[in-house]
């Protein structure tokens, strides 16, 4: 009975390593592409903050409306997307190496 059990889970490792497996790397392949694409959009639409290394010279500080709700504007959206997204692929590039090493031993 035991070489029954063995034999059939062994039969259902082997389907998922040959079936499922590729099919979830080309789906962590097209999320990497999408992620980096848009990393790079977001990255590019930032604005450049050159004034901050010359506040420390000169002392003076913007205190602004804008300055003090920085929080909800564009700029802190887009670094917020631009960190989301290379958490996204640092945990996407992991697990599909992860999986092509899985995919290797079988």
């Amino acid at each position: 009975m035991n070489s029954l059990v063995s034999f059939l889970l062994d039969d259902v490792q082997s389907d998922f390593a040959t079936k499922v497996m590729p099919v979830l790397r080309y789906i962590l392949f097209a999320v990497i592409i999408v992620c980096a694409i848009v990393l790079i959009v977001t990255t590019l639409m930032q604005d450049n903050d050159t004034q901050n290394g010359l506040t420390a010279f000169t002392g003076s500080k913007q205190e602004s409306y804008y300055a003090q709700n920085k929080g909800a504007s564009r700029d802190s959206i887009l670094k917020r997307i631009t960190i989301a997204m290379a958490v996204i692929i640092f945990v996407c590039v992991i697990t599909f190496f992860v999986t092509e090493l899985i995919a290797g031993i079988k």
